[in-house]
């Protein structure tokens, strides 16, 4: 299945966590999906699945959210989009 990245961000936050977004689209669905991130310490990851923008077909995002438990390549291109983004304060480096 393609997926086709839109946007990504990843920002630390002011308790040092990592809050991250990446929207999406994949072939053959009608709607982009935006997926967000969290993490305490930036090695294991929380996820969350939405719509981005208006809401498509349920059957299609369960397909989605399914794909991302079963597929590590997806998910994690999708978490590299966001980490990609991200920029290095001059006192982490």
């Amino acid at each position: 299945m393609n997926l086709e990245i839109i946007k990504a961000e990843m920002k630390r936050v002011e308790d040092r966590s990592f809050v991250g977004r990446t929207v999406f689209t994949l072939e053959n669905h009608n709607s982009p999906y935006e997926i967000t991130f969290f993490s305490t310490r930036g090695t294991e990851w929380d996820y969350s699945l939405s719509f981005a923008g208006e809401p498509g077909s349920e059957e299609q995002f369960l397909e989605v959210d399914s794909l991302l438990e079963n597929d590590d390549d997806a998910y994690n291109q999708l978490l590299d989009a966001a980490l990609d983004t991200q920029e290095i304060p001059e006192e982490e480096v």
